[in-house]
């Protein structure tokens, strides 16, 4: 394995750069990080249209997040990278195709987490605010929603876990990210798979392990937030 390291490791950490495309760990990473920021306003978004009074935006959302859900992530990145540029008429590289395929796919899946993080909140703060005379605008964005995404924070690194694994499909429409570039390292080096793909699989774990337990120390923060407020109400 150190011999590939040695060979391959810039290309493995960023691609062809600066004689060609960044590609390797750097492009990982960055799309990864590019879909979680891009995915998190749109989840927002699905997340108030699903927890909202409209029955209209409701019903789209819900079929949204049905939809999303029972496609494959696969099925969505052949449908941006073929049917998009003719939808448009205009061609798309292949990274920006695997992002908007990814940002689709996690906006159901992140909606339902913050959406279940509104619904968490007790229902009288609506009730409060109301009698405040607060409307539902200032109310969603200055009370309610402060408190629910600071509750899903866990929710939310553990989603960019799940998108730095599902980078390593943009393989099969040739991104330059982690997995390609091992895929290259495999073309040259056909008779050590076993090497190749086993630097890959402990990358990945190192990347995902340490998010995962990132998200523990932070849940862990959470609930202790959550005990001292309890003691803190009960002492008062």
């Amino acid at each position: 394995m150190l011999d590939i390291l040695q060979e391959y490791g810039v290309l493995l950490l960023i691609g062809e750069y600066p004689h060609g495309k960044l590609g390797g760990l750097a492009m990982t990473l960055i799309i990864s990080f590019v879909s979680l920021i891009v995915t998190f306003p749109c989840a927002v978004l699905i997340a108030l249209a699903r927890t909202g009074q409209n029955k209209p935006l409701k019903r789209l959302a819900s079929g949204f997040v049905h939809c999303v859900r029972a496609i494959p992530l696969l099925i969505l990145i052949f449908w941006a990278y073929f049917a998009l540029p003719v939808v448009i008429g205009i061609p798309i590289d292949a990274t920006y195709t695997l992002i908007i395929a990814i940002v689709i796919y996690q906006t159901a899946y992140l909606g339902e987490i913050i959406a279940s993080g509104l619904e968490g909140l007790p229902k009288g703060q609506m009730e409060a605010a109301e009698a405040l005379g607060l409307g539902y605008i200032p109310t969603t964005f200055r009370i309610l929603l402060p408190q629910a995404l600071f509750n899903v924070i866990p929710g939310i690194v553990n989603q960019l876990t799940t998108i730095i694994k599902e980078s390593s499909l943009g393989s099969i429409i040739a991104v330059p990210e982690l997995s390609y570039a091992m895929l290259q390292v495999n073309s040259n080096e056909v008779t050590k798979p076993l090497q190749i793909f086993g630097i890959l699989a402990a990358t990945y774990f190192v990347l995902c392990f340490a998010l995962s337990q990132a998200t523990g120390v932070l849940e862990r923060r959470i609930s202790n937030r959550r005990t001292g407020r309890v003691v803190v109400e009960a002492v008062a």
